[in-house]
């Protein structure tokens, strides 16, 4: 099938599972598109499609990542630091040793290089199919950040592994020295070469929407999208981590973007475009993973003949291993540190056997383990076969649906069994912050002595009547703790002099104007609480949203009523409060 036909399939097969998922909730939206794709490559005839695994980690895997670093709470991210280190960076070193011992002890034919190269490939837990599963199965809040943390850092450590574990059977040479100095490299010029893309971008963007404003919204966006493969391109090209790369430029661009407050349409766009890019993206990458299955699966299960139930024995056990060992590395190494953070307030969630269980079934493997399953190389320096390929790809993509299928049954039951939990600490913090930004729009409502002079009475009296209006607005909200809309006040129809016409024409005007003014101010008010740390990323997303919405609304019947008034066209960044 032609390369674009193909793509084209893709993409509408991924838009179509996931309203199917929509209706068949009892089955994770990962897991049907897997077996979609199964199914329409598995006859003679199906779809068949080339992995090139260089191509797909650029394509998809940086995107994704750069998402997901923009996303991730930086507040709650840096405070959980010492265990998602622990399990993004030991517990992978952990299990490439201990699976790569156990997996040559088990399967004696494959090389113990080759063994650690295996382990490598599935040590690193997919960012991906993680936040796949969970997204809605009600996993605790701070327990879902440490997760999220973990597999976007594990990447990049369990690829470097992987580098070295096949470098070692190609030269039959391995120095734990040129293992730290190059992991260190590529983690720290990773991280470098990301921070300073995304905080370039950043200052060039800035520089150019204070003279255009939001006229070059859509370019912005355009660049914006470019900007986690330029990050992963130049990161691979200079020899430190791509993947490392894209995710530092996500949240570089996150921390910049707490000074871009009045940008709405630019935020708005940004907004739906990546949330459509997610969607496609996630979509395309469980479809292309299941295109694999008949041919890696089907076909090595059919070459081992009456032999097949021990390869299928194989992957229980290693993944059963890999659990396992993630398991005890949760208990031994990493439970002290979420005590910890338990104790200092950093977690709300106490850990427990269950979470702990929870948190050992989540540890999902998916497409970054098969792209680097199929990296590895097809024929030695000598030209001999790389030994064991088959069986490592098979024993990997076995890895990947095993832990798939077992989080998607068993999280929802480890879940339904542990405790209630308390109201999030990120709705008490909306709260507060809700509160806040109405107490600064009802102050900003407020004339100065000096500016109420400057004023004749009729405007002031007109004034009057719109502040009062939105002033018991304002104060029903901060009584309720109600995020309810502002609606415009109704006005009847009744028979009226043009002169009272035109004083209610412009009185709706004003009225309009300050309640722009006083979305601004809540807005302004909002990104103040972030920068403090008083609420964090999602919070704020979640509240400007609401604001951007309702100003855009506002903005669309302020430009109708100025023109039914015969006034000239607002300045669409303005702050509206001075309306004459």
């Amino acid at each position: 099938m032609h390369t674009v036909e193909t793509v084209l399939l893709v993409l509408m097969l991924g838009a179509l599972t996931g309203i199917a998922a929509r209706y068949v909730r009892a089955i994770p939206l990962p897991l049907i598109q897997i077996a979609l794709g199964a199914l329409i490559a598995w006859p003679q005839k199906g779809l068949h499609i080339a992995f090139d695994p260089e191509l797909f980690l650029l394509l998809f895997i940086p995107p994704l990542l750069f998402s997901d670093g923009a996303r991730i709470p930086k507040r709650e991210f840096f405070a959980l630091y010492k265990p998602i280190l622990k399990l993004a960076l030991v517990l992978v070193l952990f299990t490439v040793l201990g699976l790569g011992y156990l997996i040559h002890w088990m399967i004696p034919a494959m090389p113990l290089t080759v063994a650690f190269a295996l382990a490598a490939v599935i040590s690193p837990t997919d960012a991906v199919a993680v936040s796949a599963i969970t997204r809605n199965l009600g996993m605790p809040e701070k327990t879902m950040h440490v997760l999220e943390g973990e597999s976007l850092l594990n990447d990049a450590s369990g690829l470097v592994a992987l580098k070295f574990a096949v470098a070692a059977t190609l030269t039959g040479m391995f120095s734990w020295g040129d293992v730290a100095k190059e992991f260190t490299w590529m983690a720290v010029g990773g991280l470098g070469v990301g921070a300073a893309l995304g905080w370039g971008f950043s200052y060039a963007r800035s520089t150019i929407t204070r003279r255009l404003g939001d006229v070059a919204a859509t370019q912005m966006v355009l660049l914006l999208l470019l900007l986690p493969f330029a990050a992963y391109i130049v990161g691979e090209k200079i020899g430190v981590s791509g993947i490392l790369a894209a995710v530092a430029a996500g949240v570089a661009t996150n921390f910049a973007d707490l000074d871009r407050g009045n940008f709405i349409t630019e935020r708005m766009q940004s907004t739906a475009t990546w949330s459509m890019v997610e969607a496609a993206f996630n979509g395309a990458i469980f479809l292309l993973l299941g295109l694999q299955l008949p041919s890696i699966i089907g076909s090595t299960l059919f070459a081992a003949g009456e032999d097949w139930w021990i390869l299928v024995g194989y992957v229980v056990v290693i993944s059963t291993a890999l659990l396992l060992m993630r398991w005890v590395w949760l208990m031994l190494g990493v439970q002290r540190s979420l005590h910890q953070a338990h104790r200092l307030g950093k977690m709300a969630e106490k850990p427990s056997r269950l979470l702990t269980l929870a948190t050992t079934v989540a540890g999902i493997r998916g497409a970054v383990t098969l792209a680097g399953a199929l990296s590895v190389p097809l024929l030695l320096h000598n030209g001999q076969p790389f030994p064991a390929r088959d069986l490592l790809i098979f024993l990997a993509t076995g890895t990947i649906l095993f832990t798939l299928v077992l989080a998607s049954i068993a999280l929802p039951w480890i879940l339904r069994h542990m405790p209630p939990a308390a109201e999030p600490e990120t709705v008490r913090e909306e709260r507060l912050a809700r509160v806040a930004a109405s107490q600064a729009a009802l102050n900003s409502l407020m004339l100065s002595d000096e500016q109420a002079r400057q004023r004749d009475p009729a405007w002031l009296a007109q004034r009057q009547e719109v502040v009062g209006h939105l002033t018991q607005e304002y104060r029903n909200r901060l009584n309720l703790l109600d995020d309810s809309s502002t609606s415009a006040s109704s006005v009847e129809a009744q028979s009226e002099t043009p002169e009272l016409v035109m004083q209610r024409k412009l009185r709706y005007v004003m009225e309009m104007d300050m309640r722009i003014h006083c979305l601004q101010r809540e807005r302004e008010v909002l990104y103040a609480e972030r920068q403090a740390h008083r609420i964090n990323d999602e919070s704020l997303r979640s509240l400007v949203n609401e604001l951007d919405l309702s100003e855009v609304a506002l903005r669309k019947r302020l430009a109708v009523a100025r023109r039914a008034a015969g006034l000239p066209p607002a300045d669409e960044h303005s702050t509206g409060h001075a309306t004459h």
